[in-house]
Formats: structure tokens, sequence, C-alpha cells
């Protein structure tokens, strides 16, 4: 186990972005975050094991599972809903999958990420390791993962990493992961430093993973991983790139946002003042962010006229910059799962077949049906450039429009998606948990995992929500041979 001095480093420069938000990390208490902020952050916590447990068995996380452990062989922490340990940084890459491996996990709408997939792994991982871990402590460690990761997003303008072709969550969420684990781990500022320098080293992630490729699945599990390593690399001695902010030459800020003005007082803005926490999104629909407006939009149409798929002539859905890049291409089969998920076409048509986008509407052997291609060459999606003059804010708008067989003609536009305007309550992140975990473990492990969770602060020892998690749970749906 390593072991820190007790003697209080300070980073090389105290007031630039890097050493504030280092020394805030070092000097963050529990007592400090506000108690609505801690609640907030134990449910979304239990929306994260929600999505595990979805994602754990799914085809493709399954075979990640055996070449990875292959790889990595045993260890002493546990994968979730798996009977198997593994290494502490292949559980962290692991967990991390199995979290955004269905698209149901959390995002912040300004600075899109996934924050659980980016926060949860290295801090399973990190109590599996180091006994005695408490709750409160690991708590704090995970909502200091919440702040850091939309912050750093933020200064590189978030959507806009999207329309570069970054997958903007995988770039910036390196530093959510060292920010848990170094808390964890009791950094000092100047280890936060080498730590927040080691991750942005190894930030990266292409958004053409969307189309087909299991990696998509994998890119938060990879910065998980990677945060993870860098915080242990710091707190032994191993050091990171100093005021990797403000580098003007091979700094993060200067690398990932050349050509679109980053911002880095973003990075160091309002701490403990405003919190990113509760800007943090929990999906209703199993599909990519930005697809949820426009659903929205066509759930509120099919409020005032039934969406028959025989009666619909055309729809026309028109988006921002980044969620027409991040989000259309023409379908073509074979379609695989992310892809699906990915694809306003395929979304919009097998919402209006089944009235619904979850879990089912995104299986193999849903995707794969006549009906849903039926209608998705009367779908065609539209940038539309008045959307981008509305800044970030207006990055989900979405404007739908359906013509009917009869002449009719429907509207309906959303400024951003439900889960933004109206998020879900706490209350309702709990029906969520329920009703994604059902069947998938018997009910009364159901029913300890959310206790446990929401309890999380309580906890003298945070073993006891790893070993709930660390057991073995059922397949969401059968592996058809498309998996991806």
């Amino acid at each position: 186990m390593i072991e820190l001095s007790e003697v209080r480093r300070a980073p090389t420069d105290p007031t630039g972005v890097t050493g504030r938000l280092a020394t805030w990390l070092q000097d963050l208490r529990f007592e400090d975050i506000p108690s609505n902020i801690r609640e907030r952050a134990k449910h979304l916590v239990l929306d994260g094991i929600a999505c595990a447990i979805v994602g754990a068995q799914l085809p493709w996380s399954r075979r990640a599972v055996e070449i990875v452990t292959g790889l990595e062989g045993g260890g002493d922490c546990g994968l979730i809903g798996w009977n198997r340990k593994t290494t502490a940084t292949a559980a962290t890459l692991l967990n991390g999958t199995f979290i955004q491996g269905f698209e149901l996990d959390d995002y912040h709408p300004r600075a899109p990420l996934h924050s659980t997939s980016l926060v949860l792994p290295p801090l399973l991982a990190c109590v599996d390791r180091r006994p005695g871990i408490d709750g409160k402590r690991a708590l704090r460690a995970v909502i200091a993962g919440f702040e850091v990761g939309p912050r750093v997003g933020l200064a590189l303008h978030g959507g806009e990493m999207l329309s570069r072709g970054w997958h903007s969550g995988a770039v910036f969420g390196t530093h959510a992961a060292a920010a848990t684990t170094g808390v964890l781990l009791g950094l000092d500022a100047a280890g936060f430093e080498d730590a927040i320098g080691l991750a942005a080293t190894q930030s990266a992630g292409l958004m053409a993973a969307q189309y087909e490729a299991m990696s998509k699945r994998m890119h938060h599990g990879f910065s998980a991983r990677n945060g993870f390593f860098a915080a242990h690399l710091a707190a032994g001695g191993y050091t990171g790139i100093k005021r990797v902010f403000e580098r003007e030459y091979g700094g993060f800020l200067s690398v990932f946002g050349e050509g679109h003005a980053p911002d880095q007082s973003q990075i160091a803005n309002a701490l403990s003042e405003r919190w990113e926490t509760e800007r943090i999104v929990i999906k209703p629909y199993a599909a990519m962010g930005g697809l949820h407006a426009p659903l929205d939009a066509l759930f509120e149409i099919g409020g005032k006229r039934a969406l028959r798929p025989q009666e619909i002539r055309r729809v026309d859905v028109y988006v921002s910059h980044a969620v027409y890049h991040h989000g259309w291409w023409q379908p073509e089969r074979p379609l695989t799962p992310i892809g699906a998920q990915m694809n306003l076409g395929y979304a919009l048509a097998v919402a209006i077949a089944d009235g619904q986008a979850l879990v089912h509407q995104f299986a193999p052997a849903r995707i794969n049906q006549d009906d849903v291609w039926a209608l998705i060459p009367r779908i065609t999606a539209h940038h539309d450039p008045d959307i981008d003059r509305g800044g970030s804010m207006s990055r989900g708008k979405a404007r739908l429009r359906i013509e009917f067989s009869d002449g009719e003609v429907l509207e309906a536009e959303r400024q951003a998606s439900r889960a933004i305007l109206q998020p879900l309550s706490n209350a309702e992140i709990v029906t969520k948990y329920r009703q994604l975990t059902s069947g998938l473990l018997d009910e009364n492990r159901q029913a300890e995992i959310e206790q446990t969770a929401l309890a999380l602060d309580q906890l003298s020892d945070a073993r006891k929500l790893t070993c709930l998690l660390h057991q073995e749970v059922c397949a969401a749906f059968a592996d058809t041979g498309n998996a991806s």
C-alpha cells in the first residue's frame, strides 16, 4: 500500500487554474458539501449501478471480460454483476464499460460526459483494495469527480468537442476519475497537480466509434482506468505535467482546444459555490443524449394523434450542428446496437413503432425487424444553423415535423430534452433503478443494493456496497450475433 507523507505540499502555481483546482480537491471536506448535493450524488450512484447491472452481461461486455481478464488475470477487485475478480486497473476499465454499456447512464448537458462511468469504477476498485474506506469519504470522492469532469469539459466548450469528432467525455473524463481516486488516496495539492497532469496526457476518444464499434462502450472505461492509474502514479511520487491546463505548448487545453478558444477560467470557477453535480442529467431513454429532445417532440406529437406507421408519409427533424454530426447518417442494415442508439433515424422509427425507446427497442433482435426498416427511409435529419446561434445552452434543441398520409402536418419543438428541463427527481431515479434491474437479480438483493447505495454516507466500511455488487446478474437480452 502506498504511504503518503503527512506534510501537505503546494502546487507549483497555487493561483493558476490547475493549482486552484488541486488545492480545492485537497481541502474539500464532507461537511462543506450541501446536504442536497450529497443526496443527489447518492442517487446518481444508484443510477450508475442500475446501468452497470443492465450492462454487465450484455454480449459485448462478456466478450470484453473474457479478453481483458485473459490478459490481466486474477486480482483483488470485483466486477459488477460477475462472480469474478481481476486487477484494479482491469476492474476499473470493465466496470466503466458496463455502466456505459447500453446508453442508459447520466450525462452533463453542457459538458457532455457520463460521470458515474468515470467515478464509480475507481471508487469500487479503491474500496476493494484499501480496507476501511468509510461512506463519507467515498461520497466525498464521488462528488469530487462529479465536479471536476464537467468543469474541464466547459473549458473546451463541451459540445464543440463532439462537432470536432472527439468523444468528449472520454477526453475530459480522465480528470474526473483522477479526482475521485486522489481523494480516496489522500493526495495533497501537489499530488493532485501531478495526478491531473498524468490524467490529461492519457485523454483520448474518437467519435467514429459510434457507428459500429464495440469500443464506444469502453471509451469511458479507458478514461476511468487512466485516471485511476494517474492518481496512483502521483501517490507513489511519479510526477505529471505541471500546470497542465495553462501550458501554451502541449498543454491539455492548448491541444484539445486548438482552433476554438478554450476558456481555462471555467475549470476553477465557483468551486463550492456552483455544484455541477446537480446539473448532471438522468436519461429516460436508452439512447444518446442528443436524441432525447427529438424523442420528446415525437411523443408530444403522439399525444395529439396516434402514430401509426402506415399513416406517416414523412418525418423531418431539425437539430444543432453537434447533434446532427453526432446522431445522423443514413442507417443501413446490418445496424449494430451502438449504431442504433446513436442514430436519429432508427431511434425515431422504433419509437414510432413501439411507443417507447428503452432497452428492448435497441436489442439486436428488435433492430433487425422489417417494420422499423420500412419507416427509416421516411425520416430525415437536418442541421439547423439557427439552433447553433443560441449558443451552448441550445445545443440540445430540436424541432420535429410529421406529415401524415391524409395531408395533416403536426410539429413540435423542444428547447431541450425533458430530462434537462424537468430533471428526474430522486424518487424517479429510484423507480428507474427498480425498472431496469427487475428480473436481473433477486428482489432481496435488488432492495439491499438500493438501500445501501442511498445510505452510502452512513457506512462505516464501503465494502458493504461492493460485496453486493460483485455477484452475478442475469443478461438483459440474448446474444443474437449482432453485438456491438
